[in-house]
């Protein structure tokens, strides 16, 4: 096994598509330090089988739901690179999220939960860590083709985001009928899949040369675990009539996506910054999703929560 000579800063790498992206760099990248940043539990089942393949692992402790702790798990993060316990930092995978039943949970801080964890999480991390980048590096942040809300992306489970300031959006009850499954939770995830996007477009225009940030979306994946809070026809299809489609080209196992997820971390996939990759190839998302007004909002408002 040689020596690691880069590190990679990875969240959601315990399960589904992220754990299969993080075994999949470890395995085609043997010279790649992954640090995984998660909670105890999650980390203590995954690094055993993370180990299995590469001994470059390090697990730092983060709850993504919560501001102190993401600022704890950066400084970790910031003090072994500066101190040479690490490799340079070449990259960083914002991969978690959460979909809940509703748009009523609250972070620790008081956010909307699926906002905290799916958008102010990432850019909390990029903000401390941004720095530390060395080129060349790639960051990359998974979205969702739910972003769209239409028929053709969602077969109509999902409904359109329904854009408002961020100070409403990062608030519990932001919605019409929040309380419900698909006007407050779904709602909810397809909306902060919306900002993630409009946040990846706006570090693309503040990064440096030579760092490239890209917005990747998986598309329809079996068995991740990701549908069981979401309740109602939704839960139902991930669960049943989604797997009938699993032997087609429309559908990935988590260990198919997570190939296709690392050839994009590792740069097997070559895309401009800012650009969104529909599963191998880098196309438009959607048409809501490029609004520099709204980008430079949602930027400031991130700001003043750092």
């Amino acid at each position: 096994m040689p020596e690691a000579n880069r590190t990679l800063v990875m969240t959601g790498a315990t399960g589904g598509i992220g754990f299969e992206a993080a075994r999949e760099v470890l395995r085609r990248s043997p010279e790649t330090h992954l640090v995984v940043l998660a909670r105890e539990a999650s980390a203590l089942r995954a690094l055993p089988r993370l180990r299995e393949i590469s001994p470059h692992v390090t697990a730092v402790p983060a709850d993504l739901a919560g501001k102190a702790s993401v600022g704890t798990a950066a400084a970790r993060v910031e003090d072994l690179l500066e101190a040479g316990e690490l490799p340079p930092l070449r990259g960083i995978l914002c991969n978690a999220g959460v979909h809940l039943s509703d748009a009523l949970h609250s972070s620790e801080d008081g956010y909307e939960l699926t906002f905290a964890v799916n958008v102010l999480a990432t850019h909390l991390l990029l903000r401390r860590l941004h720095l530390h980048l060395r080129a060349p590096a790639r960051v990359v942040v998974t979205v969702s083709d739910a972003h769209f809300g239409d028929l053709r992306h969602t077969g109509g489970i999902m409904p359109a985001p329904l854009w408002k300031d961020p100070e409403s959006l990062f608030r519990p009850g932001a919605y019409p009928r929040s309380h419900r499954v698909r006007s407050g939770g779904r709602r909810a995830y397809t909306t902060s899949k919306l900002a993630a996007i409009h946040l990846v477009h706006e570090w693309a225009r503040r990064l440096p040369g030579g760092t490239d940030i890209l917005a990747y979306n998986p598309s329809l994946v079996t068995g991740t675990g990701l549908a069981r809070e979401m309740g109602g026809s939704a839960q139902f299809a991930m669960r049943w009539l989604v797997p009938v489609f699993g032997a087609t080209p429309l559908v990935d196992t988590p260990p198919a996506a997570g190939r296709k997820l690392a050839d994009v971390v590792l740069g097997r996939v070559s895309a401009p910054t800012g650009s969104y990759i529909h599963r191998t190839r880098t196309m438009r998302s959607s048409a809501e999703s490029y609004d520099a007004d709204r980008e430079r909002a949602l930027w400031e408002w991130l700001e003043r929560q750092t």
